[in-house]
């Protein structure tokens, strides 16, 4: 009869047992009919899983017998037996008790039951435990340092009874765990968990589940921190002397992965910055090529990691930065006929001049003018003997640096030799 148990139960205590249904109606008071064979207490047989209670028992073949009742006790509740299932079959000897907690002890009775509701007295006290509940598995790690996500390995686990896992997930700043994923298959043993924060800290473990729905104890907890971001580069300097160009150079990040870095400008110190170029981990100067003299504008840098991870911009304070001002336009000092020639002269108001450029403009009549260049002067006196008398004329001088950048030019200064007019020729 042993044998006969433990085969039925080593397909997964599954037992189909016609006839056996649960009463949950319990007579305020049995009615014992003392004639009636008692079940035999030494016939009781059991074995005991995590959740669940096999019983085999003697059958009672008399011609009145109906069935059985089975009662229980939850010996470390209340300790009060309760009916729980009526077997309507007296030829039924097997029952199973299921959804019990683990490790835990019941008492079993067995009553015969007749057709008009009668019963026997009750059997003596089976005392039955049910297994611990299962361990899981038995290794658990995570490991940190990758970006924006953990990855979780365990050992399969042991018992084939096994099907699948449940991950629960918890950090610092939570109470609760919380169930993230089901793994399934028994020896499926590894989880990546996504979509996390840089530089955050997660604590994992698992349960493991059988194919019947026991859920095991929890296994150890595993903790993890994600990938941090890339450290700021160590010092941003930024040029205001170079013509028609503003350069960066910065020292290197101290984050060893750093593969590139990132450049922002703006307009303004606390305007929106656009990425406007990037410079490779091996090159740590940019030139921010710009066609306007004396062109203001702010600089961030970010650094980036070979896993794509960016520094944050937004903690970067900004540096100003511009390109080579125009120099300052000359002052003129004197513009004079003297004979048939015109002069002029003028002081320099900006040290980077090299040279001047004059601008000379005849005017035939009020429609008709013609501009002329004359480049590279580098006194500050000039002398135009190529006039005409009664041409009006006019000048303007700008300067020059050793860039080529150009200043303003002065306001005009109009010069004009009169013509002369001979005897007769007297209106």
């Amino acid at each position: 009869m042993k044998k006969s148990i433990k085969s039925i139960l080593s397909i997964g205590l599954v037992v189909l047992i016609s006839g056996c249904q649960k009463d949950l109606t319990t007579p305020e008071k049995p009615k014992i009919d003392e004639s009636l064979p008692m079940v035999d207490y030494s016939s009781i047989k059991h074995i005991s899983d995590i959740n669940a209670i096999a019983l085999e028992w003697k059958k009672i073949d008399i011609p009145r017998a109906a069935g059985y009742y089975i009662i229980r006790a939850d010996i470390q509740e209340d300790g009060k037996f309760t009916r729980i299932a009526t077997v309507k079959n007296k030829f039924t000897t097997h029952y199973l008790d299921n959804n019990l907690n683990a490790n835990s002890k019941y008492g079993y009775k067995i009553s015969l039951m007749t057709k008009k509701d009668f019963e026997s007295r009750a059997s003596d006290t089976l005392l039955v435990t049910t297994l611990p509940n299962l361990e899981s598995v038995s290794l658990i790690e995570s490991i940190s340092d990758l970006p924006r996500q953990i990855k979780i390995l365990w050992r399969p686990h042991s018992n084939p009874r096994v099907s699948k896992y449940i991950i629960e997930k918890t950090s610092p700043t939570k109470a609760k765990w919380e169930e993230i994923a089901t793994i399934e298959n028994r020896l499926n043993v590894e989880y990546i968990d996504e979509d996390l924060g840089d530089n955050e800290i997660f604590m994992y473990r698992i349960k493991s589940v059988t194919f019947d729905g026991i859920i095991s104890n929890v296994s150890e907890i595993t903790s993890a921190t994600t990938k941090p971001l890339p450290g700021q580069i160590t010092k941003l300097e930024v040029s205001r002397d170079l013509p028609r160009k503003i350069q960066l150079s910065w020292g290197k990040s101290p984050t060893p992965d750093v593969v590139s870095y990132n450049i922002y400008r703006s307009s303004s110190a606390t305007g929106s910055y656009r990425k406007i170029g990037i410079a490779p981990v091996e090159h740590n100067r940019f030139d921010d090529e710009i066609e306007e003299d004396g062109k203001i504008y702010f600089y961030k840098i970010t650094t980036v990691d070979k896993d794509a991870l960016e520094s944050k911009e937004e903690d970067v304070v900004p540096v100003m930065g511009s390109t080579l001002s125009k120099p300052i336009m000359p002052q003129i000092t004197l513009a004079m006929i003297e004979g048939n020639k015109m002069i002029l002269n003028w002081i320099s108001r900006d040290e980077r001049t090299v040279s001047y450029n004059i601008y000379k403009t005849s005017k035939k009549s009020w429609a008709t003018s013609n501009e002329i260049l004359i480049p590279n002067v580098t006194g500050l006196r000039f002398e135009d003997p190529d006039v005409v008398r009664g041409v009006e004329y006019a000048y303007q001088i700008q300067a020059v640096d050793k860039h080529g950048l150009l200043s303003k030019t002065t306001d005009k200064s109009t010069l004009m030799l009169p013509k002369i007019i001979l005897k007769g020729q007297e209106k």
